[in-house]
């Protein structure tokens, strides 16, 4: 028997401001947030070019050097109709001493999209509805999916095996169906996820966008070193390691 469907979006003007999303998309990507990777030159390429480009907002080094950031990405969008919206990612875990002061700017400049990850969003969840924003919680498994969908966000975004900074371990022709059972609101699919053909699997799947990082690594734009970049270009699937050394997180 189907369980019921959880409505995700709160109300008209949520499920509202989702469809503006979508219809402003070349493509149904999100530009995932990378650490010391997205900046503002990546985030602004990837809007403009008609994917949601994101970051996280620990990579401005601080609260005031966050409002500098988005004060830069809004302004250089504000000239450009045709614009994805810019999404901002907030590290919700408690060890997050700076969560509270990059909340307070993201409510300020109203940013449209916020993506809480490794954690509860609930502390993120209220202040951004307040303002008319989206919530997207990153989660790696159903029972996070539920506990994410039951606090009240209006979209998902599955780390499937092969996700990168923080990543997850199920399939997603697994994982995308198990969520579809008991939450109805947008999907985003992460892992190994790099050309269109990937992209439309992820739709067939059941998912409404997709989730790309490591695509964007080598781009002009990205904070990344010439030398990550080469790196990169040279490696192939076999030289991936799965660690969790730098953040006490598994990732690839």
């Amino acid at each position: 028997m189907e369980e019921q469907a959880v409505i995700s979006l709160r109300d008209n003007l949520a499920r509202a401001e989702w469809a503006r999303i979508k219809a402003s998309l070349k493509l149904p990507v999100i530009t995932a947030p990378m650490f010391l990777v997205s900046g503002p030159e990546l985030v602004v390429a990837c809007c403009r070019a008609g994917v949601i480009g994101s970051f996280p907002t620990i990579n401005a080094r601080s609260p005031e050097s966050l409002d500098e950031w988005l004060a830069v990405i809004q302004s250089e969008l504000a000239c450009c109709s045709d614009a994805a919206p810019p999404a901002a990612n907030l590290v919700v875990h408690r060890s997050n001493p700076r969560l509270a002061d990059d909340l307070a700017v993201v409510a300020r400049r109203r940013v449209p999209l916020v993506i809480a990850s490794v954690g509860d969003p609930r502390p993120v969840i209220e202040r951004v509805h307040d303002y008319g924003g989206l919530v997207f919680a990153d989660v790696a498994s159903e029972k996070h999916a539920r506990r994410a969908a039951a606090s009240g966000v209006d979209g998902l975004i599955l780390l499937c095996a092969g996700a990168g900074g923080n990543t997850g371990w199920l399939s997603p022709f697994s994982f995308v169906p198990a969520v579809r059972r008991f939450f109805a609101g947008p999907l985003a699919v992460a892992g190994g996820i790099a050309d269109g053909r990937a992209i439309r699997a992820a739709e067939m799947l059941g998912a409404d966008i997709a989730y790309l990082g490591t695509r964007f690594i080598t781009a002009r734009e990205s904070m990344a070193s010439d030398e990550y970049r080469a790196m990169l270009i040279e490696s192939g699937i076999d030289d991936i390691q799965l660690t969790d050394a730098l953040t006490g997180i598994p990732g690839n």
